[in-house]
């Protein structure tokens, strides 16, 4: 969950987010490093008093700022391609949940279970109790088990939504007409929030999602009280 004026992303809760977050710190130290150098350059040719005529002309520099840029883009295209593989890989899930997005709240089918299905709105702020979080809390949550690969199909009734979790590194659009799927696997139980990312409507930002993570124990009794 993220706290008031964070600048950083939120905690990884899964091995995906945790590759997003090392490729984030990645990118932003070579950012760092061009910006630092560039900074400097600029500030060293404003300042001195020394002139090199043939600094314009030299074939050896020419060929450093070509080649140079070309090797940083590499080590920034190959981790991502990585990450963007493994986003999209998905081998063998243990369990399928079904989501779909209305305007303006999501329902969930545990497509693995019989007529395990709800809705979930968000719980207006007159309502709230000591503790919930205002425009995040819904009334019936998503329970789902941790440390297992669960699948996620994803789709709309009415127009374009994005079902997305920051901190497990989660965002997919909801398309009408469209079953989008994604992957998610938690390594350690808690609530993790997420809300709406496209513009969908007028009470777009009044759609949230919350997973609740739970060891497999508990959500075996969670799913047989539903039933």
């Amino acid at each position: 969950m993220a706290y008031p004026f964070q600048m950083g992303l939120q905690d990884a809760t899964s091995p995906i987010m945790e590759e997003l977050l090392h490729f984030h710190d990645h990118t932003l130290m070579i950012v760092f490093l061009i910006s630092s150098l560039v900074l400097y350059i600029i500030s060293t040719m404003l300042t001195t008093k020394l002139t090199h005529t043939n600094t314009m002309d030299a074939q050896e520099v020419e060929t450093v700022w070509t080649i140079l840029p070309a090797i940083i883009l590499v080590l920034i295209a190959l981790p991502s391609l990585r990450i963007l593989y493994m986003m999209d890989e998905i081998n063998n899930p243990l369990l399928t949940v079904k989501t779909m997005g209305h305007q303006w709240y999501w329902s969930y089918e545990y497509t693995d279970y019989e007529d395990l299905n709800f809705d979930s709105y968000m719980i207006p702020t007159q309502e709230l109790k000591p503790g919930e979080l205002r425009l995040l809390e819904v009334d019936n949550r998503a329970v789902l088990p941790m440390e297992m690969t669960i699948r996620m199909l994803i789709s709309s009734e009415d127009v374009l939504h994005s079902w997305a979790v920051p901190s497990l590194g989660l965002k997919t659009d909801a398309i009408p007409g469209r079953l989008n799927q994604t992957t998610l696997m938690a390594m350690r139980p808690g609530l993790y929030y997420g809300q709406c990312s496209e513009i969908c409507g007028s009470n777009h930002s009044f759609m949230p999602i919350v997973l609740e993570l739970v060891p497999l124990s508990y959500f075996e009794k969670w799913s047989a009280s539903m039933l």
